[in-house]
């Protein structure tokens, strides 16, 4: 009996399938998750320049998208035990280069910025009002790391109600089996998982293709 076998006889793995209302998460996709000598490895990069073309389709049926930052104080006065675990976290202040969204997804009017401390894109944010606020039902994922602040923002997607679709090809790790067991498990228990084709053809066979209005920019600080 094969792994998928196991959970599927458990009644696992199967599709939540999307709702009608969609936004995306990009989820760390920063200066310093690219580079290798920092944060970053593995498929990272790959999973960024994927993530150029989901965010155009994103943009070009006007959904909702918001990005996390990492961020913490410049004297360290915000850290916890999560930052505790690797002091180099806490080089990622506001005005350091690392903390930085990449160029090729630099954010544009509309869309929203979150920082945070820990891992998931929803704990001690106001990402999960403002989504509810845009009528979001599906949340698309991007980002990395995948076996981390990625899974921790799917699951509290999940248990925020919201449907989440990760891009598989869209989110990347610094090494490619923590990435490959993560995935596998998310498919079976907290998220739809779809390449980008397939979450973008998923979107277009919805039977109502409803707008999805902007808002101006907003940043938390």
């Amino acid at each position: 009996m094969s792994e998928s076998d196991i959970y599927a006889a458990q009644g696992f793995g199967a599709s939540i399938g999307p709702g009608q209302r969609w936004g995306l998460l990009i989820v760390d996709f920063t200066v310093g998750f690219r580079d290798p000598e920092m944060f970053g490895g593995g498929n990272i990069d790959a999973a960024i320049q994927r993530t150029t073309g989901l965010l155009a389709f994103a943009r070009r049926e006007s959904l909702p998208v918001a990005y996390t930052r990492a961020v913490y104080a410049e004297d360290g006065s915000d850290a916890g035990v999560f930052a505790a675990r690797n002091p180099r976290s806490l080089l990622f202040t506001d005005s350091s280069a690392i903390s930085q969204i990449v160029p090729e997804l630099a954010p544009i009017a509309g869309e929203r910025i979150i920082r945070k401390t820990e891992p998931s894109a929803f704990f001690g944010t106001s990402l999960a009002p403002w989504l509810v606020g845009r009528g979001v039902d599906t949340l698309l994922v991007a980002g990395c790391t995948t076996s981390g602040c990625v899974r921790a923002s799917v699951v509290d997607a999940m248990s925020h109600n919201f449907r989440p679709i990760v891009v598989s090809d869209c989110v990347g790790d610094r090494a490619l089996g923590p990435h490959q067991a993560n995935l596998f498990d998310m498919r079976q228990k907290y998220a739809d998982v779809m390449d980008c084709a397939e979450a973008i053809a998923a979107f277009e066979a919805l039977p109502i293709r409803r707008a999805h209005s902007g808002a101006c920019v907003v940043r938390d600080d």
